[in-house]
């Protein structure tokens, strides 16, 4: 952390220090009003407000298949974090203003971490399609009758594909077996051992990469487009799993208003992002919820900070860290991609106020602190939310009418012997 600093406008030294692979902190120059940025956007907040009346039509489904959620609606709980915060502020030397919550996506059901949102929902919506064009559901169906056998036996003639590093795979492939898709995972070589396991447990096809997740989503692309009965869920292009996500700045909207009512002046929400689709979703759906009052910032792994280059540099999807010699290789195995969305680059251009990266050297401590004073269990990729508020103090951005979020992106299944290496190995660097 030391020697963090801002730049702001300076692309080419910003370039130069992501290619050194050093912490940083970035502001976004670019974003604008947030009224006038969504204006031209992609997508529309009816899209959002479509996707949670989905989301209510699969409750049914979700609660008949997999037992959990009891009401079947995919949510995670707000938690303060007063305690975190203290630790945060002794072991960084800052004072952060405002209040600490946790927003703990880490706890998910079904494949415990924030793909769940995505996931589930593009597949599902997929299904629902599939169903409605064919005659044997309607929008006003109890949807529940999906899980039945005249609806799966349908199902089972078409395939779902994905490519993943870990969690957006556990997601899809998960929900596509549940539903008798025929389902198959291309899977990069930072793919954990238990997460492949466990997707071959629950009825998938795993495909095993010597590359990185750029290799395996390419030849996943391929694989799929030569049949017109597969559907490949595309993490760099999809709005689907976009808009899947972006229904979770309706449901925190919900939490934060009954936790602290309108008394504060803004929020401050950190997202660990990869390609980009789950923290754009989320921070697309919070610029319409809360416009201007809310800030949000990416946290990328120094060694893959994607998405931070995309955006800089300006060419989006063209450019891959590897064209800079970056490795791409870190501990955060959820954000272990070298080349960011396209769709979600354009939609966060003018609307993400900004974004910072994290050595791997600090993630385990946090992983292993947050244990300790909150018993929460995380992996490493959700770690990097958790420094965002010193960088906020360090600018002196926020005030003690603040609130800040750190958006926990997974860690609930990891294994309890492989969790507690990463905790020992947290306390060691302590």
């Amino acid at each position: 952390m030391n020697g963090v600093r801002d730049v702001k406008s300076d692309t080419t030294d910003l370039i130069e220090r992501l290619k050194s692979c050093e912490p940083m902190f970035w502001r976004n120059s670019l974003a604008e009003n947030v009224s006038i940025a969504l204006e031209h956007a992609e997508l529309r907040f009816n899209d959002v407000l479509d996707a949670e009346k989905r989301w209510k039509r699969f409750a049914p489904l979700i609660k008949k298949i997999f037992k959990e959620p009891s009401d079947g609606i995919i949510e995670s709980t707000l938690v303060p974090a007063d305690r975190f915060k203290d630790y945060l502020e002794e072991r960084y030397g800052v004072t952060i203003s405002g209040r600490l919550f946790l927003k703990c996506d880490n706890r998910l059901g079904i494949s415990g971490s924030i793909k769940a949102r995505g996931g589930l929902y593009e597949v599902f919506k997929h299904a629902e399609t599939l169903l409605i064009m064919n005659g044997l559901l309607t929008t006003t169906d109890d949807y529940s009758k999906i899980a039945d056998s005249e609806c799966r036996r349908f199902l089972s003639q078409y395939s779902v594909a994905v490519a993943s590093t870990g969690n957006l795979g556990l997601s899809v492939g998960t929900a596509a077996a549940a539903l008798g898709f025929k389902t198959t995972v291309h899977m990069s070589v930072d793919a954990k051992k238990w997460k492949k396991d466990l997707l071959r447990k629950r009825g998938a096809v795993v495909i095993e990469y010597s590359s990185d997740y750029s290799g395996a989503i390419e030849q996943g692309r391929i694989q799929a487009s030569s049949d017109p009965k597969t559907h490949f869920v595309d993490d760099e292009s999809s709005a689907d799993l976009f808009l899947g996500y972006s229904v979770a700045a309706l449901r925190i909207q919900r939490q934060i208003s009954a936790m602290t009512g309108d008394d504060w002046r803004r929020i401050f929400v950190y997202l660990p992002c990869g390609v980009g689709g789950a923290p754009g979703g989320i921070t697309f759906g919070l610029k319409h919820v809360y416009g201007d009052r809310v800030a949000s910032f990416f946290a990328e792994p120094t060694h893959a900070p994607c998405f931070l280059l995309g955006l800089v540099s300006g060419n989006f999807d063209q450019i891959s860290t590897r064209d800079l010699g970056i490795d791409g290789r870190t501990i955060a195995d959820g954000l272990a991609v070298t080349r960011p969305s396209g769709l979600v680059c354009r939609m966060m251009e003018k609307l993400v106020d900004g974004a910072y990266t994290i050595e791997d050297s600090e993630l385990l401590p946090l992983l292993s602190a947050l244990k300790d004073y909150c018993n929460e269990k995380i992996e490493p990729s959700a770690a990097a939310a958790l420094i965002g508020p010193v960088h906020s103090a360090r600018e002196g951005l926020c005030n003690d009418n603040d609130l800040h979020v750190a958006w926990l992106t997974g860690g609930s299944m990891i294994p309890e012997g492989i969790f507690m290496e990463l905790y020992n190995k947290g306390k060691a660097i302590h």
